[in-house]
């Protein structure tokens, strides 16, 4: 080999070297904290692992995910939380209100991912959507004017409905909001909202005997984890006291009568899009709390024709899925 081309292989080895080198994975495995506030929350937990593959995670590989569940009782949030810190995790997600009250008092360095919360300036969680200008961001959906969509939608169901009741679990202290709006729709609609305060699922059988003694003509199963749990219990109860009832997607899947609702694993699965970001280098103060872009409606025929009611077909045709 003459010099000059031994000067323009080892010049073209040297150029090799670093862009090769910036190739090589560096090793890094991340480790993501995550919250499971309730049992209701496993197919959004399957989307936003989903998700973190479809970014270029792999768990074993370059990913450790830690998981601590408090089960829907949120006394446990706050020792699951500083768990989950102890073990050095580089990004924390939860999701609900109680869920991002408790990481926003355990941390004000890890990084946190709210998956979804319903207000999270009237929960106190950030001051502003836009600039969230702390450790936390996340997706947030319209939770007053989805609590007050369900009114109209199940005074529709049911034309005269006068009294219509919500569930709601009072240790979940972001549900007010929503309470207010269901009410001011009331008033124009002239229905009498029925207030059933639920702190278990103990209590779950009594407040249906409730709501016959009081002469409600449907409910409302409030957005709250510990109330998602048990959906499916409180469509049975429903179907048994005869009683039309709206919750979300996966209480009308249950066998309630309707669902007005977000997709809550799709919002898992973008929450992962966040975490990718924070990971990359973003700064949680910058990033702005996403919002939910898609409600949908979904109406269980098969639970309508067990109640006896005809739904309008005006209702129908708004219905994003139908279930026969």
């Amino acid at each position: 080999m003459n010099r000059r081309s031994f000067l323009g292989t080892l010049a073209g080895g040297l150029l090799a070297v670093p862009l090769a080198a910036e190739a090589q994975p560096t090793g890094k495995v991340w480790r993501i904290g995550l919250v499971s506030v309730d049992d209701g929350e496993a197919d959004g937990h399957a989307a936003f692992r989903q998700g973190l593959r479809d970014l270029g995670y792999s768990e074993g590989k370059n990913l450790v995910i830690e998981s601590r569940a408090a089960e829907g009782h949120y006394d446990r949030l706050p020792a699951v939380t500083e768990e989950l810190l102890r073990l050095k995790v580089d990004v924390l997600v939860t999701n609900s209100t109680p869920g991002a009250r408790a990481a926003k008092q355990a941390t004000t360095t890890v990084p946190v991912v709210v998956a979804i919360l319903g207000d999270a300036v009237a929960a106190g969680i950030v001051p502003s959507l836009a600039r969230p200008g702390g450790n936390i961001t996340g997706s947030q959906f319209h939770f007053p004017a989805i609590m007050a969509k369900r009114i109209e939608l199940l005074r529709e169901a049911k034309p005269g409905a006068s009294r219509i009741a919500v569930m709601f679990n009072p240790a979940n202290q972001g549900f007010g909001p929503g309470l207010k709006a269901m009410e001011a729709t009331a008033r124009v609609l002239n229905v009498e909202v029925q207030q059933i305060a639920i702190r278990g699922p103990h209590d779950l059988d009594a407040a249906l005997t409730a709501l016959v003694q009081r002469r409600s003509d449907a409910f409302i199963v409030g957005d709250d984890p510990m109330l998602r749990t048990h959906g499916r219990a409180i469509a049975e109860l429903a179907a048994k006291r005869h009683l039309p009832s709206a919750g979300d997607r996966e209480y009308a899947a249950g066998g309630g009568l309707l669902a007005y609702a977000v997709n809550r694993p799709e919002m898992w699965r973008r929450a992962a899009g966040l975490v990718d970001k924070i990971l990359k280098g973003a700064n949680p103060a910058n990033l702005p709390f996403e919002q939910a872009d898609r409600i949908d409606l979904v109406i269980n025929l098969k639970t309508a024709r067990a109640l006896g009611l005809t739904i309008p077909p005006s209702l129908l045709q708004r219905a994003d899925r139908v279930i026969e």
